[in-house]
């Protein structure tokens, strides 16, 4: 058990929901106006690390949920709220278009050192998913705990908090790894860790009662703010701050074809039969 309150944040993202159709933009970006969108998956991960390590802290702990991404990503921070976090904070901004693992990184990072700021002190922990399934990169988190200079734990599946220090299990090739690192620290959550529980009754009714307040109540729990509030500079934002090129893409189809099935017979006789329907094979065994 760790007395001390802890500043807990996580990284959270709207992707396109995997179950509808998602176009592609001449520029090989993804056409997310067309898409359905679902909270990350990998990220549910990480919202229920990030609770449970508040219960982990002392009395007054708290968890911010964090995104980058256009209007319609609010509906993501009012599901965090749901869940039990505490406030949100969402960066907001059409420059950020077309972002690549570069450029949200360092918006993040500015998005959360400006919550540094309104919190009066650094943050102790910051929780990410393992990837995204738009990007499928696992490259943000470790990128912000660069530019923060954060300690940083990988693929942790397990984790508790004692005397100022993370003790986690992580997954390593083979096999896992216990490690320790002094606070502050950026985990990323794997997604063999505990999924996230339903949302509370209660926490839906608070979500509720936000939605129906004031915007300057609204404001203390879904926060919004552009790139010039947390002071990021434009050109290492959106495309501009984009190195990587999307060379190109193209639309795969399904691929069909005919099943036959070898059954009831010998093996000798299917092998027989299965080498019989393939020329190909059957050159290759009389080599």
């Amino acid at each position: 058990m760790n007395n001390k309150d802890l500043d807990i944040y996580v990284l959270i993202k709207q992707v396109p929901d995997t179950r509808s159709k998602a176009g592609v933009n001449p520029d090989g970006t993804i056409d997310r106006a067309k898409a359905g969108k679902m909270l990350n998956p990998f990220d549910a991960y990480a919202l229920q690390a990030a609770l449970n390590a508040k219960k982990m802290g002392g009395p007054n702990s708290k968890v911010t949920a964090v995104t980058m991404g256009p209007p319609p990503a609010i509906d993501i921070l009012y599901q965090a709220l749901e869940h039990g976090a505490d406030k949100t904070l969402m960066l907001s901004d059409r420059r950020l278009a077309a972002s690549d693992t570069l450029a949200t990184s360092y918006a993040l990072c500015q998005t959360l050192e400006y919550a540094f700021k309104q919190n009066g002190r650094p943050g102790d922990l910051i929780f990410c998913g393992l990837q995204t399934t738009d990007g499928d990169t696992a490259q943000v988190g470790p990128e912000i705990s660069e530019r923060l200079d954060f300690t940083q734990i990988t693929y942790c599946e397990d984790f508790s908090i004692s005397d100022n220090e993370v003790h986690a299990k992580k997954i390593i090739e083979g096999g896992t790894q216990l490690v320790k690192a002094q606070l502050p620290s950026l985990i990323t959550i794997a997604n063999s860790y505990q999924k996230l529980k339903f949302k509370t009754l209660r926490g839906a009714q608070f979500v509720q009662d936000i939605k129906r307040s004031s915007k300057e109540e609204q404001s203390k729990y879904v926060e919004i703010i552009d790139l010039d509030a947390c002071h990021a500079e434009e050109l290492r934002c959106g495309l501009a701050g984009s190195p990587t090129i999307v060379s190109k893409t193209w639309k795969i189809g399904v691929v069909g074809g005919n099943c036959k099935m070898h059954q009831g017979k010998s093996v000798p006789d299917l092998v027989g039969e299965v080498v019989q329907d393939l020329p190909i094979l059957e050159e290759f065994v009389k080599i």
